[in-house]
C-alpha cells in the first residue's frame, strides 16, 4: 500500500468505506449500488477539493514521496535505445547522476539526470540523489560531447542538493557546479531542463540552465530546503511548513515568476499514481518545445539561454519605494 500523508487520510477512509460496502453487498446479495454511488461521488469531490488546493508543504511531501518515479522509471517510456555512459574520466562514476545518449521521437539527444533511490539501500548507493563533483564532471563531459555532435540536451532535476561532505569539498564541489553553469550557458544546441521532483539549491541549478525550464506540477525548485531555511530563520526545523510557504518555490509560483516556462500535469495525487500518464504528458511537452528550439539558430539559442539565466531574480522597484528611499 502506498504511503499516505496526513492530508490524504480522509480520502483513504472514505475509499475504505466504499470497499467495505461493496464487499458486504456482494456477500449478502443486497443491492447497495445507490449508496456506493453516493460515496464515490463524495470521494471524487473530496479528492478534487484536497488535491486542487494543496499547500506548499503538502507539495513538498508529494515531491519527496518514496514511490515517486525517478529518471530510470521514465527512461524506457520517454526514450528509445537509451545507452548509459558512465564515469567522469577523472575520479569515479557518480551514481546520483545518470547520463547517456538516446532517441527521443526519432531525434538523437543527450540525457543527463539526477537520480534518487527508491529504498534505503538504493538511496545509500546513489547518495540520496546528492551528486559529488565527479557527477557534475560527468555531466559536463557528456554535454560537451552533445555540443560537439550537435545533439539537443535534456536534463532531469531531482535532488535535495549537491553533496556537502568533506570529500565533496576537497574535490572542488563549488567549482564543479560553477563549471556546469558556465558551460551550459554557452552551448549552441537546444537545452531543456525538467524538474521532476525536488530541485534543491545549486545542486539542482547546475543542470537547470535551459532554454526551457519545465516543472511537474507537484515539484519544487528552491534556493534552500524548507527544513534548512527554518533552521536558519527560526532555529527550529519544525517550522519547515512556514518556510515552504515563504519560499515561493512551487511549480505554480515559479511559473508566475517566470522561472518555469510550463507545468507538466500529474495524475491526481501525484506522479506515483500513474507513471504512464505522467510520462506521456512529459513526452508531449518536451517534444513541443524541442521542435520549436530546433528551428532557432545556434547563436540565438545560446543568447536566449544566457539571458534567461541572468533574468532569474530580477525585480522592479515601484515609484513609491524609490520615493521612500529618497525621503530616508
Amino acid at each position: 500500500m502506498a504511503q499516505l500523508f496526513e492530508f490524504e487520510k480522509p480520502i483513504a477512509e472514505l475509499e475504505q468505506k466504499i470497499s467495505e460496502l461493496q464487499k458486504f453487498s456482494a456477500e449478502k446479495g443486497i443491492d447497495l449500488s445507490q449508496e456506493v454511488a453516493t460515496l464515490e461521488k463524495k470521494a471524487a469531490f473530496l479528492k478534487k477539493e484536497i488535491y486542487g488546493n494543496l499547500e506548499p508543504w503538502q507539495k513538498v511531501q508529494i515531491a519527496r514521496h518514496p514511490e515517486r518515479p525517478n529518471f530510470y522509471d521514465y527512461a524506457p517510456l520517454l526514450f528509445e535505445d537509451f545507452i548509459e555512459l558512465k564515469g567522469d574520466r577523472l575520479f569515479a562514476d557518480d551514481r546520483s547522476i545518470a547520463g547517456g545518449i538516446a532517441l527521443f521521437h526519432g531525434i538523437a539527444v543527450t540525457v543527463i539526470a539526477q537520480v534518487k533511490g527508491k529504498d534505503t539501500k538504493e538511496n545509500i548507493k546513489r547518495n540520496f540523489g546528492m551528486p559529488h563533483p565527479e557527477g557534475y564532471h560527468k555531466a559536463v563531459r557528456l554535454m560537451d560531447q552533445a555540443e560537439k555532435f550537435g545533439r539537443p540536451i535534456l536534463t532531469f532535476i531531482d535532488t535535495p542538493g549537491a553533496a556537502c561532505d568533506l570529500g565533496a569539498e576537497e574535490r572542488g564541489q563549488g567549482e564543479a557546479i560553477a563549471r556546469c553553469l558556465l558551460v551550459m550557458s554557452g552551448y549552441h544546441v537546444p537545452v531543456i531542463s525538467t524538474v521532476i521532483g525536488e530541485g534543491g539549491s545549486g545542486g539542482a541549478l547546475a543542470l537547470g540552465v535551459g532554454n526551457v525550464v519545465l516543472m511537474l506540477e507537484n515539484s519544487f525548485y528552491s534556493v534552500i530546503a524548507p527544513e534548512s531555511c527554518a533552521s536558519i530563520l527560526w532555529k527550529d526545523t519544525a517550522k519547515a511548513k512556514e518556510a515552504a510557504a515563504a519560499l515561493k518555490f512551487t511549480a505554480q509560483d515559479l511559473l508566475r515568476l517566470g522561472v518555469a516556462d510550463e507545468l507538466v500535469r500529474e495524475p491526481q495525487g501525484g506522479a506515483h499514481n500513474n507513471l504512464n500518464q505522467t510520462a506521456e504528458e512529459l513526452s508531449q511537452v518536451i517534444s513541443k518545445y524541442l521542435v520549436r528550439l530546433r528551428l532557432e539558430s545556434p547563436e540565438v539559442l545560446r543568447e536566449k539561454r544566457y539571458q534567461k539565466l541572468r533574468a532569474i531574480g530580477v525585480f522592479q522597484e515601484t515609484a513609491e519605494i524609490n520615493l521612500a528611499k529618497k525621503l530616508d
